[in-house]
């Protein structure tokens, strides 16, 4: 009775799960999909801690007391994190997955180590699968989340033909996994160790070369490997709702990341190898030192779209940093009372993390009926009167259309200069995340509004106001 209870109970979360999952694909749903799969695992957690004869059953008070623990630790720094740091927790915790799976790896392959039980070859393969994926995805989620806050820079943690070393690495390691298969009689806990630090520096290795443009697809990718990582871990334990949620993980995280390659115009492979390094190629504009940017006053922009019939809206990191989606969306309520219709182009790797943008927006309660892809904003542009970009550089860069010498050539962008007018908010003329200049700063169309995105739009709304 006990154990169809028990199933059962796997059965309903590994629903809540796939639920969940498909109520996350939009804004207006994905609070209740992230509480549906959250109580999904918290049943899957109990039928586990129910399962007669489970391991870890005499280590209860532990086990509730580890999950008491984490649940504060991770309920403190979700309420704390800014959204500009979103990205950077988003990896942590991705990271820990990761390191999840090494831990029952290498607890597994330690009790093998040590005689306390045997391993067939196929038991060996998804162990050491397991601490490997495991392993990546730990230290390479953690060399994620130092890149994207700051703390290293890309040209100080690569190598030369770094790529072509990796390569090598990721050979020398399969070679190994395969020696301890074959060996796995002989296998010690020395030997064990040496494959594990080999893994972790291999995870770091691995995420190295790839640049700060495409850390979007980097934290995607490395989703991917926890799910795996997940998925691999409950082949070990047998455990049906881990290997269901890792699969959820693992493809979904698969899936977006082809998206957002195919949204880049690039393969997997060229973004691996540090197709968009923060030291990129220029463009055109970057040496044409005759090039002027006109600059718009408040006042001027203000009549200028209070009197529009159409305003779209492109926003980007310095959105994010300037936490200026208040601001964006009193400017919106300000215009559609005067019946501008107001929408916003939304670029799919706008920001540091797939769907930055889109979570921005839907925290001050911005509809997501106003949410425009790529295609779509495209498709509008050439009716929209006025662009407002706030804080985007590369999405937005012409270079990717017409310099084959770009860095960024090829890569899909949000063609604002269709539209009459477009005015760009920024702090300063530096390059965006792609360390390349842009040539609509100075396109004829255009006008800058340099200061602080917040303080601009804020200055703004109180001389729409006046109007």
């Amino acid at each position: 009775m006990l154990g169809a209870v028990i199933n059962l109970s796997y059965l309903i979360g590994a629903l809540a799960f796939v639920l969940g999952l498909r109520r996350l694909s939009s804004p207006d749903t994905a609070r209740r999909g992230n509480r549906l799969a959250a109580f999904g695992m918290g049943l899957a957690i109990l039928a586990t801690l129910l399962t007669p004869n489970a391991q870890g059953n005499g280590n209860i008070i532990w086990i509730l007391g580890a999950i008491v623990l984490g649940g504060l630790i991770g309920w403190r720094a979700a309420r704390k994190v800014e959204m500009t740091a979103m990205p950077q927790l988003v990896s942590i915790f991705n990271g820990f997955g990761g390191a999840c799976a090494v831990v029952l790896a290498g607890l597994e392959l330690e009790r093998v180590a040590s005689g306390m039980q045997q391993a067939t070859t196929n038991e060996m393969v998804i162990l050491l699968l397991t601490l490997f994926i495991g392993g990546v995805a730990f230290t390479g989620s953690i060399l994620a989340y130092l890149k994207l806050d700051g703390k290293v820079w890309d040209e100080k943690i690569t190598l030369p033909q770094h790529s072509l070393i990796n390569g090598i690495f990721l050979l020398g390691l399969l070679a190994f996994m395969i020696f301890l298969c074959w060996q796995s009689a002989s296998l010690t806990v020395v030997v064990l160790i040496i494959f594990t630090v080999l893994t972790l520096i291999y995870g770091l290795s691995f995420v190295a070369p790839i640049g700060g443009a495409d850390m979007p697809v980097v934290i995607s990718l490395l989703n991917s490997f926890t799910g795996l990582s997940a998925a691999a871990a409950g082949l070990i334990y047998n455990n049906q709702i881990m290997l269901v949620g890792g699969i959820l993980v693992g493809a979904s995280g698969t899936i977006l990341t082809v998206l957002m390659c195919q949204a880049m115009n690039r393969s997997l492979m060229n973004v691996l190898i540090g197709g968009f390094s923060a030291s990129g190629g220029g463009s055109k504009a970057s040496t044409d030192g005759d090039q002027t940017v006109v600059e718009v006053g408040l006042a001027d922009l203000a009549i200028q779209l209070y009197y529009c019939d159409k305003v779209m809206m492109v926003p980007g990191y310095g959105l994010a940093v300037a936490q200026a989606q208040k601001a964006c969306k009193e400017l919106d309520e300000l215009l559609e009372a005067n019946q501008v219709e107001v929408k916003y182009a939304i670029h799919p790797v706008a920001g540091r993390m797939p769907g930055h943008m889109n979570v921005l927006l839907a925290e001050v309660d911005i509809p997501y009926s106003k949410l425009l892809d790529l295609e779509e904003a495209n498709a509008e542009l050439k009716d929209t009167d006025v662009v407002i970009v706030v804080g985007a550089n590369d999405v937005v860069n012409p270079s990717a259309e017409d310099d084959p010498g770009s860095s960024i050539y090829g890569m899909p962008v949000l063609q604002v200069w269709n539209a009459k007018q477009v005015i760009v908010l920024k702090r300063s003329m530096r390059p965006g995340y792609a360390g390349i200049q842009n040539p609509l700063f100075f396109h004829e169309k255009t006008k800058m509004l340099f200061g602080d995105a917040k303080d601009s739009l804020t200055k703004l709304v109180g001389e729409v106001k006046n109007q």
